[in-house]
């Protein structure tokens, strides 16, 4: 199936269906399981995702935005889920290019990492805050998101691949 996708053309991404995936990872990240262990940060995936597929439409503001917006939501230091998920979109639009050449399942090695130390990143706020480690069982959240990362482009991508039949009263 991943060989499939690869070989469809596809249409430019709409700013409005991405605008609309990200408001609907927020909120999946407002709900309460949100806050479970072992529950993704739907907000980072879907960054990594489009960093990774648009660069140039998704980039650090846009992550940097939506950090501080889960930083008033979580009640957390202003700019902790900011820094965060912009060193996050920075490294994801570094390695777009790798990760796009690779298949669906060794992406997720590439995706794994990203993840890890936007998590690692929010801990080490944490510490610096209060004086003591999250738990190290909430890194179980980066190993979730990632086994869910193969999924994504078969759901985000949909609205632009090109049939496959050639209907003659459409234009694409």
């Amino acid at each position: 199936m991943s060989r499939q996708l690869a070989k469809t053309i596809l249409l430019p991404a709409s700013p409005v269906f991405i605008a609309i995936t990200l408001f609907v990872a927020f909120l999946l990240n407002l709900q309460p399981w949100g806050q479970m262990v072992g529950m993704p940060d739907f907000v980072a995936l879907c960054l990594v995702f489009w960093g990774v597929h648009q660069p140039r439409r998704v980039g650090m503001g846009i992550a940097f935005c939506m950090g501080l917006l889960m930083d008033v939501n979580n009640a957390t230091l202003l700019g902790e889920n900011a820094l965060a998920y912009t060193v996050l979109s920075y490294l994801a639009i570094t390695i777009h290019r790798r990760v796009l050449w690779m298949p669906l399942r060794k992406q997720v090695w590439l995706v794994l990492p990203l993840l890890l130390l936007t998590q690692l990143i929010q801990m080490f706020v944490q510490f610096l805050i209060n004086d003591r480690f999250s738990s190290w069982l909430c890194l179980l959240d980066s190993f979730v998101a990632a086994a869910i990362w193969p999924l994504l482009p078969i759901v985000l991508l949909a609205p632009q691949r090109r049939a496959i039949d050639k209907d003659l009263d459409r234009p694409l």
